[in-house]
């Protein structure tokens, strides 16, 4: 069975630090690339951030500097590590996994993506 499960979501302060879990099961790891998406009520879902397989990364303008990515593949799982947080960062964070088979590549839009997880909320007060 595929899995992804995220975990680490919560209340904040403005200004504050949240580490963001993705958990993954039921798939070789090694060959996807992982995205993180957000989507906040009455907004469409964005693409946060993305990791390849073999670690590059990239994010949204909004997040650079703030957020940073990583996985740990004998673990089979993915984090987001996110400082200086803003009401703006309030959301539901979900992860996503799809292959790939060029090691650099990741995808910044949710269409490629091949499973998700459910979701973990994420609320910044001001």
């Amino acid at each position: 069975e595929v899995q992804l499960v995220e975990s680490g979501g919560g209340l904040v302060q403005a200004g504050g630090s949240l580490r963001l879990s993705c958990a993954a099961s039921g798939f070789t790891f090694d060959d996807y690339a992982i995205g993180w998406f957000r989507q906040a009520p009455g907004k469409e879902r964005e693409g946060v951030s993305c990791i390849s397989s073999d670690g590059s990364a990239d994010y949204v303008d909004s997040v650079k500097g703030r957020f940073t990515i990583s996985r740990d593949n004998a673990k089979n799982t993915v984090y987001l590590q996110m400082s200086s947080l803003k009401p703006e960062d309030t959301a539901v964070y979900y992860c996503a996994a799809e292959e790939v088979f060029i090691d650099s590549v990741c995808y910044e839009t949710a269409s490629p993506y091949d499973y998700w997880g459910q979701g973990t909320q994420v609320t910044v007060s001001s």
